[in-house]
């Protein structure tokens, strides 16, 4: 896991470029200390004015006549320490264009590259056209906007403190929330990407859906159309698990949901007001103060790990350590990094709270957030039953910076009306039943290529032919190849399929991981998987119910897929029958060909048999 050292940056380098007269800050993630390349994390900060303070008040008052709204009910899909970040599915245009965007509660710009793009990178799905949307109106060059050179069009343009930039024109199309979501597509400005630089263009998702506070972000937008209440919620799946759940718009909280204050005013980030941790019931000994630094305490989905202020870091290390004195410390999984790593802990994410100490973040209110071993630690990648401290000291800024680790398997609901946020620790793959909310399928794990959302398995006259899964495992191939017989009749015990059934597709390896894809057939003579079938297989699979033994190292379930039953022609359905058919012809008709060419030469034989007295015609003996 590849981190690099950012310092911090006191001067504003990001251009933005909005079409409103009051252009609101911009939020993104500044950190000192280790980042992934796949992070994404603006360089700008600038403080709110008192008006933009002001007229979000104001719109409170006036849509609080309003009962209830509609909220958009979206899946997240990749995993936030494998790949990087989290991303969810946005069509847009008419005919819809589908594109998997990274969820950062720290940008304020939803952006795609566009078709005409000049240097964007290779992505997930074939860039925006607007040309094929009937619905697309660019946005007009305004005075309450920045222009192209031909003063046409209004621009944008961010740049992010690892070098990456994304810049383009200012568009505006109907955007829909898929078929999960009760709020209908709506209208919306978003940025069309010319140039993208960096890890943006390098990286596997199309672009950024920006949920911070700024009059670009979606959640504004929407909130000011009515649509929505000034709410949106995230649930990050767990270890090993990922995926997840995106609400926008309200939801009603849990009872025993754990609430906090966060103050617009003070800080364009979601913030969070943290006084104490306590690590296995004892307070560390810090100043409350300490939380409080510069921009306090900031809850970011868009960072992966978290970052402690100097002491903080110091004294949460020394704490945990003290109770982990009955396992080994070992080096991290990248000897560039002083990771702090322990092994002899099991593999099993469910027992590691038999090992591992609880922690707890108290708030100013008095109210305590328990957060499990997942929500502090990441797996040690090369060693198996090792984990290492998934929270960092945040180099010499003040900051408190808590990442999507610290949330995992978390309800986060970030409601900005009544300026609060609120935990509740939960499964987040089984979100919507948790929440008794019906209609609604549960969130599962997903592919980073989109696939899983797609397939409808309804029992109606679906004929699945093959179900495809890709694994990643923690094993080199050349370890794991002499054992994939092994490992195919694991995973058919786990999904319960004769060993017949599986099959290996394709292999790759990469470094000393491995990549495989596998599929699973209908069994025996059938021509297809029922549906009652598939559904069970997808479910172990989507709910990580799949266990393998630990001589193939972790596994991750990249994605899945269903297959219907190839519709074959007529003659395709029935060759084999045609082919045996002709064959029993042959075979026949040569068997009675056979006998009557016996039977006549018998006749023949019997035919040309004389007695012994028979009279003989003389015959002429002819001279020599």
């Amino acid at each position: 896991m590849a981190r690099a050292s950012i310092p911090l940056l006191t001067t504003i380098v990001a251009f933005v470029y909005v079409i409103q007269s009051n252009p609101a800050t911009s939020t993104a993630t500044i950190l000192h200390g280790r980042t992934r390349p796949a992070m994404v994390l603006p360089l700008y900060l600038s403080q709110p004015n008192i008006s933009r303070s002001i007229s979000i008040s104001r719109r409170h008052l006036q849509r609080s006549h309003l009962n209830s709204h509609p909220n958009a009910r979206m899946r997240l899909y990749d995993d936030l320490l494998l790949n990087g970040y989290y991303t969810t599915r946005l069509w847009i245009g008419t005919p819809p264009q589908t594109f998997a965007l990274i969820v950062d509660t720290g940008s304020t710009v939803t952006y795609v590259p566009c078709a005409t793009c000049e240097h964007c990178g290779d992505h997930q799905d074939p860039k925006f056209e607007p040309d094929l949307s009937s619905t697309y109106q660019p946005v007009k060059c305004n005075l309450d906007c920045n222009c192209d050179r031909e003063r046409a069009q209004c621009v944008y343009e961010r740049k992010y403190a690892e070098m990456s930039s994304s810049s383009g024109v200012l568009g505006e199309d109907i955007i829909s929330f898929g078929n999960e979501s009760d709020l209908k597509p709506q209208r919306a400005v978003f940025g069309c990407e010319n140039v993208e630089t960096g890890d943006l263009y390098s990286q596997h998702a199309d672009g950024i859906i920006g949920l911070g506070r700024g009059d670009l972000s979606v959640v504004d937008q929407l909130v000011e159309k009515g649509v929505i209440s000034d709410s949106f919620s995230l649930c990050y799946g767990g270890m090993d698990v990922g995926g997840g759940a995106m609400v926008l718009g309200g939801i009603s909280p849990p009872k025993d949901m754990v609430f906090t204050h966060s103050d617009p005013v003070r800080s364009p980030y979601y913030n969070i007001d943290l006084k104490v941790i306590h690590v296995a019931g004892k307070p560390l000994p810090l100043n409350p103060k300490v939380f409080d630094g510069k921009h306090g305490t900031v809850l970011d989905s868009g960072t992966t790990y978290a970052y402690l202020p100097e002491a903080a870091f110091l004294a949460f290390k020394d704490a945990i350590m003290s109770e982990l004195q009955s396992l080994k410390q070992i080096r991290g999984p990248d000897p560039n990094y002083n990771d702090i790593c322990f092994s002899g802990a099991p593999s099993d994410v469910s027992q590691l709270s038999d090992t591992f100490p609880a922690v707890e973040m108290a708030f100013g209110n008095g109210q305590k957030l328990l957060l499990a071993p997942e929500n502090y630690l990441f797996r040690h990648s090369k060693v198996r039953g090792a984990y290492c401290l998934g929270i960092f000291q945040n180099g010499r800024d003040p900051t408190t910076l808590l990442g999507g680790i610290i949330v995992r398997n978390t309800l986060v609901m970030y409601d900005r009306e009544h300026s609060k946020i609120g935990f509740w620790k939960t499964n987040c793959s089984e979100l919507w039943e948790r929440l008794h909310i019906t209609g609604a399928l549960s969130p599962i794990p997903s592919s980073s290529e989109g696939k899983n959302s797609s397939t409808d398995l309804s029992p109606r006259d679906l004929q699945i032919g093959r179900i495809t899964f890709d694994m990643f495992l923690s094993i080199n191939y050349s370890d794991l190849r002499p054992h994939i017989p092994e490992l195919a009749d694991s995973i058919a015990q786990e999904l319960d399929v004769n060993t017949s059934q599986v099959h290996l597709l394709n292999f790759m390896s990469k470094g000393n991981n491995s990549f495989i894809a596998w599929a699973v057939f209908p069994s025996g003579s059938a021509n297809y998987i029922s549906n009652a079938t598939a559904l069970r297989i997808i479910s172990r699979l989507a709910e990580h119910r799949v266990h393998i033994p630990d001589t193939f190292g972790n596994y991750k379930l990249l994605q899945w897929n269903i297959e219907p039953k190839v519709k074959r022609t007529w003659w395709q359905e029935h060759f084999l029958m045609v082919v045996l058919a002709i064959t029993i012809m042959m075979v026949v008709g040569l068997s009675v060909f056979g006998i009557l060419f016996i039977l006549r030469r018998r006749r023949q034989s019997v035919n040309s048999y004389k007695p012994v007295d028979a009279a003989l015609p003389e015959q002429e003996l002819q001279p020599l």
